[in-house]
């Protein structure tokens, strides 16, 4: 039987929140999955997981590693073990995830205006202004609907007694929704019964619900808006995530070359002639938009652009200069800006965190090296982190040098130990650290957050790291509808 080939080999840390186990019983969420997979020998749950490593094959679910300057196209691991959410957990991150994009909205929308919240003390100026992503040609400007993050990912860890907490904030051009689409569809494929049987709820929504979001912005009184997907080409990491994307939506995938600004007025190259744009989703950071506002050099964004967009006459998700808001530097305020914007108390916490700007939090932390995860302000992808835990004192020593050159740039938080959840390995289940991070969109009818997200998993052992691009995967994330 499964259960004695494998769940009796399922060792779980004794200190770490385990996702699937509790005190040595199964969860109640997972009982199910585990009653079918009784039924299973080993070598067709082997079978199974070969099927989907070919499914990813064949369809060419990949990301790319940079690596010495070089692009290296991988597919992306995952595993066929779902990560299982009961529908009070669900609830909970839900109504958090929502009260934190309505104040990060209302930060930004004050930020670039009246900058209440700085006045007021909640937040210093030097840390706004020293922002990169702080664009001061956003100040004053007028964003359609006040809607400066139209999509987030937010992303969820647990703690050894299984509360959840925010990570970190996405913001920008947020990624790995395509992950979260592709990874049910290869479950569907390999475990076709066992779906309904659970009565897991459906992340397939999301294309829908983006789609007429992004319709819902175009400033023309049109019954059918052109919205473009602008992406920066084949070389980025999300290419294909940006191919899936306009696949499901119906819309056109562009680069910077196919869009011309005419009499501040976006067009689209096509061979009929030039096509209005009304609504741009863009993949394209703001550095590289607008060769005439931004970088000059930059040769995939569209000259104009930016005037086009002020004019009122195009409309571009997510909006331009929101960066601000998901600098690892301004994170540790969003609980009182909640506060402040909402007069809430934050129902998703924070992890503590400390700003290495400051003279007297930077001590504490050099004291406490072994014990943090120093992370850079305006990094991604897992790049430039320093795992105190696993570091050497040379390590730790020369990221103290580097950190001394610019303090403000780093940030530093306790090591979480995130909850592992149980994954399908060499023939045996063995349980593996993971996070969540679930999709919102924000439109003018609302924040929308589709019950699911991608479950992003540290493959190597004792490993904490669950970035794609540091060796990590993903699984299928199930949200129960009771």
């Amino acid at each position: 039987m499964l259960t004695n080939e494998l769940l009796n080999g399922y060792r779980p840390d004794n200190n770490t929140w385990d996702e699937m186990y509790e005190t040595g019983a199964v969860r109640q969420q997972y009982s199910g999955v585990v009653d079918f997979l009784q039924h299973l020998s080993m070598e067709e749950l082997g079978k199974k997981e070969e099927q989907a490593k070919r499914l990813f094959m064949t369809q060419g679910i990949t990301f790319t590693v940079y690596n010495s300057g070089e692009g290296i196209e991988k597919i992306f691991p995952f595993d066929i073990i779902p990560r299982i959410i009961t529908a009070a957990e669900w609830n909970y991150i839900e109504k958090g995830i929502q009260q934190r994009l309505k104040a990060l909205n209302l930060f930004l929308k004050d930020v670039y205006n009246e900058q209440f919240i700085i006045k007021d003390g909640l937040v210093p100026l030097s840390i706004i202004y020293s922002c990169p992503h702080f664009l001061r040609e956003m100040v004053r400007f007028p964003v359609p609907y006040d809607i400066y993050v139209h999509i987030a990912g937010i992303d969820l860890i647990r703690d050894n007694d299984g509360t959840f907490y925010v990570l970190e904030d996405n913001l920008r051009t947020p990624s790995g929704v395509s992950y979260m689409l592709e990874n049910r569809e290869i479950t569907k494929r390999i475990f076709p019964d066992l779906l309904p049987l659970i009565n897991v709820r459906s992340v397939m929504e999301y294309p829908n619900i983006l789609h007429k979001n992004l319709v819902s912005m175009a400033p023309r009184q049109n019954s059918n808006p052109t919205v473009v997907l602008l992406s920066p080409g084949i070389y980025n990491s999300a290419y294909f995530e940006h191919t899936t994307l306009a696949r499901m939506m119906g819309i056109e995938l562009v680069e910077g070359r196919d869009l011309v600004v005419d009499n501040h007025r976006v067009y689209m190259k096509t061979t009929a002639g030039l096509q209005q744009v009304d609504v741009i989703y863009r993949r394209v950071d703001d550095d590289f938009l607008d060769p005439l506002v931004f970088n000059a050099s930059s040769a995939l964004g569209v000259s104009g652009i930016m005037s086009a967009y002020r004019k009122g006459n195009v409309a571009i998700v997510n909006a331009v200069g929101n960066g601000v808001a998901d600098d690892k530097a301004i994170y540790s305020y969003v609980p009182a800006m909640i506060r402040y914007y909402l007069n809430e108390e934050p129902l998703l916490k924070n992890v503590p965190t400390y700003q290495l700007g400051n003279p007297e939090e930077q001590e504490y932390v050099f004291k406490n090296m072994n014990n943090m995860v120093i992370k850079k302000t305006n990094e991604s992808g897992g790049y430039g982190m320093l795992m105190g835990h696993t570091a050497s004192d040379k390590e730790i020593s020369d990221y103290q040098a580097v950190i001394l050159k610019d303090p403000r740039q780093f940030i530093a938080q306790p090591t979480i130990s995130l909850s592992s959840a149980p994954c399908y390995m060499n023939g045996k289940l063995q349980p593996r650290r993971v996070d969540l991070r679930p999709y919102a969109l924000c439109g003018p009818n609302g924040i929308r957050i589709v019950p699911g997200g991608l479950t992003r998993v540290a493959l190597r052992e004792g490993s904490l790291v669950v970035n794609s691009s540091q060796g990590g995967g993903s699984k299928d994330t199930w949200v129960l509808t009771v």
